[in-house]
C-alpha cells in the first residue's frame, strides 16, 4: 500500500520565497513541511511514500537521500544527534514518480498509478500537516469496518466558511464517522449539505485510480480529484472520518504557514 504525495506545483501563494526553494521544503519549526507529511505516511499502513514531484524540485529528493560525507562530517565534529537525524532522514522509504505538466490534482495522483497496482492507497496534501500522525490509523479502521470503502477526512467548519470549500452530505454512522451520499464543491452557505469541509487526507480504493484514467478535464480546465470521487459514489461506498480541528493544520497560505509555526513551537516547548 501506499502513500501518495502530490508536490509539483509551484507554490505560488508564496512567491517570490518559492522562486528558487520548493513550498514544501519551507520550514515549520524543526523541519520542512513535507518532512511531517512523509512521516505520517511512514507511520501508516503504507509500506512506502511516493512524491509526485516536479523535475525541477531537485531540493525535494536532495532532502531525503543519504548524504555519508556531511553525516561523517558532523561525527567528526562531535554533533552525533544531528547526524542520526541526517541519517534518518536520508534512508527513509520515499520513491518518486513526475507530473510532467499541472493539470490538476486528478492528474497528479493518477501519475502514480504504476506505484499503486490494484491495492487501495492514502492521498496525503503536502501543505497539511498531522504531527501526531493518527489520521490515517483510524481512516484505515473505518475502511477495514466497512468492507474496504473509501475514507476521506473531514473538518468541521463555521457555517459561513463553508463557500471556500468541498462539503459532504451524508448521514451520520457514529460519533465521528459519516456515510457519504455526495460531494458538493464550495456551496453557498444556505444551501449546504453540512458544514463538514474536505481536508487533506484520503483513503481510496483502488477504483479510483481506474476511474482518474478516463477523468476529462473540469474546472479550470484541470483533472479534479473530486469528480474521481463523484463517479466512484456511484459505485461504492465512501465514508468521511470528523477530524479535530486540533489535529491538523492548513500551511496552505502565508498566514495559516505562519499560525502552524506559531503552534507547533509553542507545543515543542511546552
Amino acid at each position: 500500500m501506499k502513500a501518495l504525495i502530490p508536490a509539483a506545483g509551484l507554490g505560488t501563494r508564496f512567491l517570490p520565497a518559492t522562486k528558487s526553494q520548493p513550498k514544501e521544503m519551507l520550514l515549520v519549526v524543526d523541519r520542512p513541511a513535507i518532512q511531517y507529511v512523509v512521516e505520517e505516511g511512514l507511520a501508516s499502513a503504507a509500506d512506502e511514500v511516493v512524491i509526485i514531484n516536479s523535475r525541477v524540485k531537485k531540493a525535494i529528493e536532495d532532502h531525503f537521500s543519504p548524504d555519508p560525507e556531511l553525516v561523517a562530517l558532523l561525527r567528526e565534529r562531535g554533533k552525533d544527534a544531528y547526524a542520526d537525524e541526517v541519517e534518518r532522514v536520508g534512508n527513509m522509504n520515499v520513491s518518486y514518480v513526475y507530473q510532467e505538466e499541472a493539470l490538476g490534482l486528478g492528474h497528479a495522483v493518477r501519475c502514480a498509478a504504476e506505484k499503486t497496482g490494484n491495492e487501495p492507497f492514502y492521498v496525503l496534501l503536502g501543505d497539511v500537516l498531522v504531527p501526531g500522525n493518527k489520521m490515517l490509523p483510524r481512516m484505515q479502521e473505518v475502511s477495514d469496518a466497512h468492507g474496504g470503502a473509501s475514507v476521506i477526512a473531514v473538518m468541521p467548519v463555521a457555517p459561513e466558511e463553508v463557500k471556500r470549500f468541498g462539503v459532504i452530505a451524508g448521514e451520520t454512522i457514529s460519533e465521528d464517522v459519516w456515510k457519504i451520499d455526495s460531494l458538493v464543491e464550495k456551496p453557498d452557505p444556505s444551501v449546504a449539505p453540512s458544514n463538514l469541509a474536505i481536508f487533506g487526507r484520503y483513503l481510496l480504493s483502488p477504483r479510483v485510480m481506474e476511474l482518474l484514467a478516463d477523468a476529462k478535464p473540469g474546472v479550470g480546465g484541470e483533472i479534479q480529484l473530486t469528480d474521481a470521487l463523484d463517479a466512484v459514489l456511484k459505485e461504492e461506498e465512501m465514508y468521511a472520518l470528523i477530524i479535530d480541528p486540533a489535529d491538523g493544520f492548513d500551511t496552505g497560505t502565508i498566514e495559516s504557514w505562519l499560525e502552524t509555526n506559531n503552534i507547533l513551537y509553542k507545543r515543542m516547548k511546552a
